[in-house]
């Protein structure tokens, strides 16, 4: 189904125009029907002659209602711009035509109403300076059409024309992910809550489980209804109204955000394109205050200009909006701001990063080029850039708006271009991002080694949390290179190789020809012959074992010793202290030493002053 709206000045016959279109009065509130001025949206449908179903949602035009207007023209395929031919433009049709502009709403009808109050000639004045104003917006080529809503001439070729702009329409793409902006809230005696809105992004379902955002409260659609008939299932693009159990009246409210679970994250930060209105009173200057305005949600919030001191009326520019409350908000979706006093549109763009994550560093180069690819950048370049740290499917599709099969095509485009790697996961990393990481831990490691020639290499989580990288993030890179070998909890370059200088080696020489015996030099000694950087370089090797602080043997001879307490256990059924300290005719000090050593790694277990085998013994 398509949702069209209504915009322009306050008295010009919007609503008027609305109930001859569709036979609904939009305006439901009794004190809109006093003042006989509409106040907030009104709700509507028609039948085009082609039989298509189309919601009309019907806005306030006086001033003082504009961020009503601004609830209501979130979502729409179309807009009636509605302009009495007796006045012409007034200043609220121009804030809402600079608005739809902002907006980028493309599609839409210059209404011409009360044409029956003016003559030919006074009608083609009004046209041309309407023709005018249209020209730098979205509506240049709208087509303008004189009609009377009392009297109904004009309105069969408005609904022709309507329907011909309609037909002319993709439909919306169903990416999966439903968002309903909330417009309004009601219950109905004996079936509760209900939320209304234009439904974008996927479908909803009978039965669907659903979460309410910002706030997260779950609930299950019991009922939908769209234009007050009885569905099963909304596409995106229809006006839906949407029965919810387990959420109440006083829980929710216009502006929040209706959904599948799990799909949307609330912000208090966003990366924006933003254009300056030409008409705007003065520069826009950093951290002023404003008014945000998107979909059916607001906030106040300040402004940071990430690539300017001050923005120009008319002029570009990347900014960062720090809002005062959460709000449910998507990249790619469309905002306009005010500013709250004296209250007026200064201008609006598109939401580039939902979820940038902190406030950039100001005329930063990096940051604004990636800015420029989430704006302008090819599907395979968004997608490689959302995947700044490794990224489900789901959450890129999240990310990046896109529909499930255009992100299947952008993934295999990026993988193919190199700026994609798939991890071991089945997740997705930016081939850019993935080497940045590597390359600085390479050069951690390599400074690691030249500062530490003898240490075989740096302790995982010590370099880990140098990078402050997830643990995550850390393993599955470490999962997709070559360039770092690892062993237990150490890292090191995989071409290092401790190397020790020819005086180190002969030193270690001298120190092996006395370890070859059951009664070596102690820790102590040998780190006097040979230094302790080489003696712990050894032991880290291999080269020696140590099995105490001050206790170490040479491999051949603990081996020795190892094979002599299997053998003392088999034959005896134990071993103890004295058995193998007599069998290598050696001191208490080494025996002792190996065998609590052996305790400890399961070897051998302690039964009173003998040990049996140990759940690690080999057999």
């Amino acid at each position: 189904m398509r949702v069209i709206g209504t915009a322009g000045h306050v008295d010009h016959g919007k609503s008027t125009l609305v109930k001859r279109l569709t036979g609904i009065d939009p305006d439901r509130l009794a004190e809109e029907q006093a003042r006989q001025m509409t106040i907030d949206l009104g709700f509507a449908w028609l039948t085009l002659p082609n039989g298509e179903s189309v919601g009309v949602v019907d806005v306030p035009g006086h001033r003082d209602f504009i961020e009503n207007m601004l609830a209501g023209v979130g979502g729409l395929d179309a807009v009636l711009l509605v302009i009495a031919a007796d006045e012409g433009l007034m200043p609220q049709t121009r804030e809402h035509l600079a608005i739809i502009d902002l907006l980028d709403i493309r599609s839409g009808i210059v209404v011409l109403s009360k044409a029956d109050l003016v003559d030919a000639e006074w009608l083609a004045l009004i046209e041309h300076e309407v023709r005018a104003a249209l020209r730098p917006t979205t509506l240049a080529a709208a087509p303008i059409l004189p009609v009377s809503a009392l009297s109904g001439a004009g309105i069969p070729e408005l609904l022709r024309t309507l329907s011909t702009l309609l037909d002319s329409l993709p439909y919306r793409a169903d990416s999966g992910h439903p968002r309903l902006p909330i417009d309004r809230v009601f219950t109905i005696k004996g079936f509760g809550t209900v939320l209304t809105g234009t439904l974008l992004g996927g479908a909803l379902r009978l039965g669907d489980e659903v979460e309410l955002q910002p706030g997260g409260l779950r609930g299950r659609v019991r009922g939908l209804q769209s234009h007050k008939q009885q569905v099963e299932i909304i596409r995106p693009g229809s006006r839906a109204a949407v029965n919810v159990a387990g959420i109440e009246r006083d829980q929710a409210a216009r502006g929040q955000v209706l959904t599948h679970p799990g799909q949307l994250t609330p912000t208090t930060l966003i990366d924006v394109s933003f254009r300056h209105l030409p008409d705007a009173d003065h520069p826009l200057k950093h951290n002023t205050e404003i008014k945000f305005f998107s979909a059916t949600a607001e906030s106040l919030g300040y402004v940071r200009l990430l690539d300017s001191q001050a923005l120009a009326p008319g002029a570009h520019a990347w900014l960062q909006i720090r809002l005062n409350r959460p709000l449910a908000l998507n990249a790619g979706d469309h905002f306009v701001l005010r500013l709250p006093s004296p209250a007026r549109t200064i201008g609006g763009g598109l939401i580039v990063n939902a979820h940038p994550g902190k406030r950039w560093r100001r005329f930063n180069d990096a940051v604004l080029n990636q800015l420029k690819t989430r704006l302008s950048g090819t599907p395979a370049q968004r997608v490689a850039q959302a995947a700044a740290e490794p990224s489900t499917r789901r959450a890129l599709l999240m990310q990046t708006g896109l529909a499930p099969a255009e992100l299947d095509a952008a993934l295999s485009e990026a993988l193919a271009q190199n700026l994609l790697s798939t991890l071991p996961d089945g997740s997705y990393w930016a081939e850019a991002q993935r080497q940045d990481v590597l390359q600085r831990l390479l050069r951690e490691l390599s400074a690691y080694h030249a500062a530490n020639p003898l240490r075989p290499g740096m302790a995982r989580e010590e370099l880990r949390s140098r990078f402050r990288l997830k643990p995550a993030v850390f393993n599955l890179l470490l999962e997709t290179q070559n360039e770092i070998a690892a062993a237990g909890s150490t890292l090191r370059l995989s071409a290092f190789r401790i190397q020790f200088t020819p005086a180190q080696q002969a030193q270690i020489a001298r120190l092996m020809t006395q370890m070859n015996s059951y009664t070596p030099p102690s820790f102590a000694e040998a780190a006097a012959l040979v230094g302790e950087d080489v003696l712990r370089a050894l032991i880290e090797l291999g080269d020696v074992v140590q099995v105490q602080e001050d206790v170490i043997f040479a491999p051949g001879i603990y081996q020795q010793m190892l094979d002599a307490v299997y053998s003392l256990i088999d034959s005896e059924g134990a071993v103890t202290v004295k058995a193998l300290r007599d069998r290598f005719d050696t001191s208490r000090k080494y025996a002792i030493g190996l065998l609590e050593y052996l305790d400890a790694q399961g070897i051998t277990k302690r039964v009173g002053d003998a040990r049996v085998r140990g759940r690690h013994a080999t057999t």
